[in-house]
């Protein structure tokens, strides 16, 4: 097989990683919304093993000795930006999600907030960190 034969295959590989990787990414926001704890789980090991192919990918690339040269062939530079384009999807998803979960974070924080103080004004303090926690010493300490 001619290396650029084998450049061609290998590009087409990434194009398929990435395009699975932003399928999952799009997967992830869903899960996200809904709060599928166990399809999270699911969806970042097979992120991870995406990734690891990518990179995997990248190396056997960067690894082909005559690389360079066909680095300024039109075929090339084309596969290439249509990556690039790819990976930025992917980069603008992952940052929505990443936005989506630290929304939800703060949600859950209000939440928690709101039951403690309803619970036990009278007990409620701060941890070190400026967490809310209750003070529940309860009837039975002695001074």
């Amino acid at each position: 097989m001619s290396d650029s034969h084998s450049i061609i295959t290998l590009l087409d590989q990434q194009k398929q990683h990435l395009d699975a990787l932003f399928f999952l990414l799009r997967q992830e926001l869903a899960a996200l919304a809904n709060r599928d704890i166990e399809a999270l789980e699911n969806i970042t090991v097979e992120k991870t093993q995406l990734l690891t192919l990518i990179q995997h990918t990248d190396k056997t690339l960067a690894d082909i000795s005559d690389l360079q040269t066909y680095t300024q062939q039109d075929w090339f530079t084309e596969k290439v930006s249509v990556l690039e384009e790819l990976l930025a999807q992917c980069k603008r998803q992952n940052d929505v999600n990443e936005q989506t979960l630290e929304q939800s974070q703060l949600t859950l924080e209000r939440l928690k907030t709101t039951l403690l103080s309803a619970r036990g004004k009278a007990g409620l303090t701060y941890t070190n960190k400026g967490k809310p926690s209750i003070e529940n010493k309860g009837k039975g300490i002695k001074a």
